[in-house]
């Protein structure tokens, strides 16, 4: 896919989000993924359960080739990309659809914009400094993630999110990287506490409030199945519930294993809502 195809993709994307909430499928090409490690890590398993999440409704698909649950082995770039390549590629020639990186590596984000990803999605909230620059030189938009690298329970996110963000800008607009191309995420489960999570979640609006799409990320998170005590795969109303509560305070993308249900349930949720205006 030519840049100037990429960027008119990633500029739709971008326009759609602030019209409605879509919904980016996750899809793990790993061995080790904490809810669906090992089920699509082949290259014909990946690409049915993208034409699945497609027909289903997703907008966006999410390809990550490297867990990033706690405690898992770090993946070297070269394997990274052998995992990931051959699927973005794939991807986005068969329908040119938004295909977003999950990945920290600038060698990887670049290589796989390269390849037709439109969305760089890093969850460390740029612990490799040069990944803004990679999505500014591809052309890709950037999901910047509140991720402070550590939990620290002293910490008040209220304060602490928008704060992150502000200097965060700075960083990303000194590399290149325009603020209309970034989309950010409050990054529940990465260097928060259980309590965090909670806060970063009902402090969306002040995200929203920066003229930023927002991402939300919690599908099947640990911090649900300690709320509600249920196993990974049980899951789904916890996932809805916030993902719904997030849409409602503003949030513009829903990045989740189930894209049916989120379907569903954002469709009547926006009934609801036509309704009351």
């Amino acid at each position: 896919m030519k840049r100037a195809d990429r960027e008119r993709l990633r500029d739709g994307v971008l326009a759609e989000a602030r019209r409605r909430a879509l919904v980016m499928g996750i899809l793990n090409v790993t061995p080790d993924s904490f809810s669906d490690g090992g089920a699509h890590d082949g290259f014909e398993e990946a690409l049915a359960h993208t034409s699945l999440m497609v027909s289903e409704g997703a907008d966006i698909v999410d390809v990550g080739g490297e867990s990033t649950r706690p405690g898992a082995e770090p993946v070297s770039a070269e394997d990274e990309l052998a995992r990931v390549l051959p699927v973005v590629q794939a991807i986005a020639e068969a329908d040119r659809r938004a295909v977003s990186i999950d990945t920290y590596k600038a060698s990887v984000a670049h290589a796989a914009c390269k390849a037709g990803a439109v969305i760089v999605n890093d969850v460390t909230g740029m612990s490799d400094p040069e990944i803004v620059a990679a999505a500014a030189e591809t052309g890709a938009a950037y999901v910047l993630t509140y991720n402070r690298g550590a939990a620290d329970k002293d910490i008040d996110v209220a304060s602490d999110m928008p704060a992150f963000f502000e200097a965060a800008f700075e960083t990303c607009e000194a590399a290149g990287l325009a603020r209309a191309h970034l989309i950010l995420d409050p990054g529940v489960g990465f260097a928060k506490t259980y309590v965090q999570n909670f806060a970063a979640l009902a402090h969306v609006p002040a995200l929203v409030a920066t003229g930023c799409p927002v991402l939300i990320g919690v599908s099947r998170k640990s911090f649900i199945g300690k709320l509600t005590g249920a196993d990974v795969d049980d899951r789904l109303a916890g996932s809805l519930a916030a993902g719904l509560d997030s849409l409602k305070r503003g949030a513009h993308i829903l990045r989740v294993h189930d894209v049916a249900a989120h379907k569903q349930a954002i469709k009547m949720w926006e009934a609801i809502e036509d309704a009351a205006h």
